[in-house]
């Protein structure tokens, strides 16, 4: 199945800006967000809408994708994980493999990468956090320190291949004398045999164990940040050393905040009274009610701003804002007092109220009839 193109998939032109595209990002991983929408291929949409944003956020990789698309070729899988075979795989498949300088394989070996997918809440993110986590990862074996024979007991070199882990197979063809190499079927490629296996980890040289881990977060991470923490991956091979370990973070919504980069983003409502006469309010920040002025004559939509009450930023000194939107809120139930008060207000104000005169809707009718 082809993949989506990246722009499209933010829904951004090509020629959109930074800004343009984190905003883009952010808005669509709230929404495909799998905490909040609970679509089955939401989790599906909110991988492909990171995936895009890895891509295009990166100056690099965003050069690299508009001249080439999704097959980079500076590396053998193209993007988003595509793998593509390389010249030695067709140079393997007429030739043997004559063309690829092949490992050794006693060569001590690095460990894999693992990911871990860690969900925290929304004010987690912004003040970080240090917590322990518990990741399931293969070690190497303290019974045979890796080796995989029984203690006091050694792998032997393999007597087929001579410890290349490759069988040389000779082929007389039209073309001439033709030699193929392939796995050592005896050892399976490990160049090594071992006939006394070690009972902990039945040869494997490994064992697989729960690890905990210390993880400092970083106040002002985001939604798709990822920790690196180096050596805490799979256990290496042969001596060699561990990989590490990517933890991707996932930030649950606030239900009052929003947040978009190192900005925080909420609504409060007004009443018309405050909203006409002006008032002091309290409003809640990350750390604090603070008094906010509002000047008489305010309208709806108004935003105010709350200098440094947002987001730490993760790479620098300070903070964001914090824009508080207000929203005057129209009662839904008055008592005949509060109404007779507006009709006092709407007569010294020259205008006409429902009652005396035909309503707004009367007139859009009328207007829609073409009267």
């Amino acid at each position: 199945m082809s993949k989506r193109d990246y722009y499209e998939v933010l829904g951004v032109d090509k020629g959109a800006s930074e800004d343009e595209i984190k905003k883009a990002y952010r808005k669509l991983a709230r929404q495909y967000h799998p905490d909040v929408n609970k679509a089955s291929d939401a989790e599906q949409k909110f991988k492909e809408v990171k995936e895009a944003y890895d891509v295009l956020s990166d100056d690099q990789k965003r050069s690299t994708y508009d001249q080439f698309g999704h097959v980079d070729p500076n590396q053998q899988g193209g993007f988003g994980g595509q793998d593509f075979g390389g010249f030695g795989d067709i140079f393997d498949m007429f030739f043997g493999g004559g063309g690829q300088q092949r490992r050794n394989p006693n060569a001590p070996q690095r460990g894999a990468d693992l990911q871990y997918t860690m969900q925290i809440e929304f004010k987690e993110a912004v003040f970080g956090k240090e917590l322990e986590i518990t990741i399931p990862r293969t070690e190497s074996c303290d019974t045979c320190h890796g080796s995989g024979a029984k203690p006091g007991t050694k792998p032997e070199t393999c007597s087929v291949c001579r410890g290349s882990g490759q069988q040389e197979v000779v082929q007389n063809t039209a073309f001439g004398r033709i030699v193929n190499r392939r796995v050592c079927s005896a050892c399976n490629g490990q160049g090594t045999i071992i006939k006394d296996k070690c009972g902990t980890c039945h040869g494997s040289g490994k064992v697989k164990k729960q690890r905990k881990i210390n993880v400092k977060i970083p106040a002002g991470v985001d939604e798709g940040a990822q920790l690196r923490v180096s050596g805490e991956g799979e256990g290496g091979t042969k001596g060699g050393p561990p990989g590490d370990l990517f933890i991707v973070i996932r930030v649950k919504p606030h239900e009052f905040f929003e947040r978009d980069g190192d900005d925080i983003y909420c609504e409060v409502p007004l009443t018309f009274v405050q909203a006409a006469l002006g008032d002091e309010i309290e409003i809640p920040t990350m750390t604090e009610k603070v008094k906010l002025k509002i000047p008489a004559g305010t309208q709806t939509g108004t935003y105010f701003r709350l200098k440094g009450k947002g987001v730490p930023r993760l790479r620098g000194y300070g903070q964001g804002d914090q824009h508080v939107k207000v929203v005057v809120v129209t009662p839904t139930s008055l008592t005949e007092a509060q109404k007779d008060l507006l009709r006092e207000f709407g007569g010294l104000n020259g205008e006409d109220t429902q009652e005396q005169h035909e309503s707004l809707f009367d007139k859009m009718k009328r207007a829609f009839r073409g009267d």
